[in-house]
Parts: C-alpha cells; structure tokens; sequence
C-alpha cells in the first residue's frame, strides 16, 4: 500500500463512526482501532463516567438553532440519554407544532439507569425539537423552543 493510500484510509477511518478496522495485504496487516472519549461527571456527589457520543460542538450548535426561532427555551437538567416517548415502540411525547401546557412531560432522560422525566416549564406551542432519540446530552444544552 502507497503511503499516500495509507494515508486516506487513517482519514477514513478517523472521520467515520467506526471503532476498529482491520486490513490485510499481501501478508502486511493494518488494524486501527478508536477509543471513546469519555467524561467523568458528578450526579448528586456520586461521580460516573459518561461515553460522549456527539461532536464536541454539538451543545454550541443547538444553542445556535434555538437562537434562530422565537420563543422559551427548554435545557436539559442534566446529563444523560434523551428519549422521545415512554418505549420504543410508542408515539413521542411531542411533534414540532404541538400546544403544551405548563408540566406537560416533554420527554425523557436517563441518567444512572434512572428515567428523568422532562416537563415543559411554558405554555405554548413547540416550535423547534433540538435533540433526537437516544442522543447523549448535556447539561443545560437546549432541548426544546416553545412559544
């Protein structure tokens, strides 16, 4: 394999989801493999770490979309897995251009294998969803815009 080959395949693999690549030629074997980043973080004084799964600027990026629309922003009280409905197999709690009332379950988050029910603190309508099924968020990151 040219170096320059070698090359395009470690880009490749470094700008893709993957974790491990094997290849093998002519007897020359090139294994890569990509450790999760991980975050240690401190939920009610007992820290855990937490895989982080999104792209460093992702909070930044949705703080960006939730600037762009009118209305009251809706931000993670902490951090952990958004989930959209109650199972798998249900409808969400909410689509873009629903009308929620104040305490209205939004969604949900886990975080240490507890399920965090996430109530809209408006009266409104949704105007914008910033996070998707079974994202890793953060803390303070916005999550809905209702106005």
């Amino acid at each position: 394999m040219e170096f320059e080959q070698l090359i395009t395949l470690i880009t490749a693999v470094s700008d893709s989801e993957l974790t491990r690549f094997s290849y093998e030629e002519n007897g020359t074997v090139i294994q890569m493999r990509k450790e999760k980043e991980e975050k240690l973080v401190t939920v009610n004084g007992v820290p855990q770490e937490v895989p982080v799964v999104m792209e460093q600027n992702a909070a930044p990026t949705a703080e960006k979309e939730a600037d762009k629309v009118a209305g009251n922003v809706v931000t993670s009280p902490l951090v952990g897995t958004f989930y959209a409905s109650s199972s798998p197999d249900a409808e969400p709690f909410i689509k873009v251009g629903d009308s929620v009332k104040k305490g209205q379950v939004l969604g949900i988050v886990e975080a240490m294998k507890l399920m965090n029910e996430i109530e809209s603190d408006y009266d409104g309508t949704v105007k914008k969803i910033l996070v998707s099924n079974e994202d890793v968020i953060e803390y303070g990151q916005p999550m809905f815009v209702i106005g």
